[in-house]
């Protein structure tokens, strides 16, 4: 039977209500316009640090763009909630930027770069980005982790968490499972998007998705 994760996340924040202190998430953030929809939901009742580690993402100026665009979100993210008549319902973010270590995802891709985008070389990219997050989650000692990823059309939600909760028995943090492209959740974070001005890329990150991307841009042309 398909597991619905919308619910179960449902139900595990239903029990934390019942807790007198917020727990803490490791949240790996792919980009600031998929961070938005998650951090505006999540930051209600997790204490979270957003972790920014994408080595995958090309060229190198591509990368610092997304890296400066992730923070400026979430500086302005909480301005505007702390502004708010109901500021006290939001926990303050962290940010922390992972190492861009490309050559890492270049050798664990070996073999696999003429696949096509959604298969098994972009699990593999997964299973790289959430091992690291995982690692942050345990040092850190942090009550769960997760990631941003599940809010793409194009992302493999069942594939994320099956590698997350690999992950948490391996780490022993508990993943925090999602796909938070349902409830409209891909819908509003375009809206987030618009309404701060954020710099939306049009490929996934890597030299792979890009080129299939211009390719597909130039089929159509």
């Amino acid at each position: 039977m398909k597991r619905n994760y919308q619910k179960e996340l449902d139900k595990m924040i239903e029990h934390l209500g019942n807790q007198d202190q917020a727990p803490r998430l490791l949240l790996h953030s792919c980009c600031a316009p998929c961070s938005s929809y998650v951090l505006e939901y999540l930051s209600r009742y997790f204490q979270i640090t957003v972790l920014y580690y994408n080595p995958n993402i090309y060229p190198e100026e591509e990368y610092f763009k997304r890296v400066e665009e992730q923070k400026h979100f979430i500086h302005q993210f909480w301005q505007n909630v702390s502004g708010a008549a109901d500021q006290k319902s939001y926990f303050k973010i962290e940010f922390l930027e992972g190492k861009y270590e490309t050559d890492r995802f270049y050798q664990m891709v070996q073999g696999m770069e003429q696949l096509p985008e959604g298969g098994d070389r972009c699990f593999r990219c997964y299973e790289l980005r959430l091992r690291e997050a995982a690692k942050y989650a345990r040092e850190l000692g942090m009550d769960y982790f997760t990631t941003t990823l599940s809010i793409s059309p194009l992302k493999n939600a069942e594939k994320l968490n099956e590698i997350g909760e690999m992950l948490a028995e391996e780490y022993g943090v508990s993943y925090l499972v999602s796909d938070f492209k349902k409830r409209d959740g891909y819908k509003r974070s375009a809206e987030l998007s618009r309404e701060y001005n954020m710099y939306r890329q049009d490929y996934c990150g890597c030299v792979f998705s890009m080129e299939e991307r211009q390719k597909n841009k130039e089929n159509k042309e």
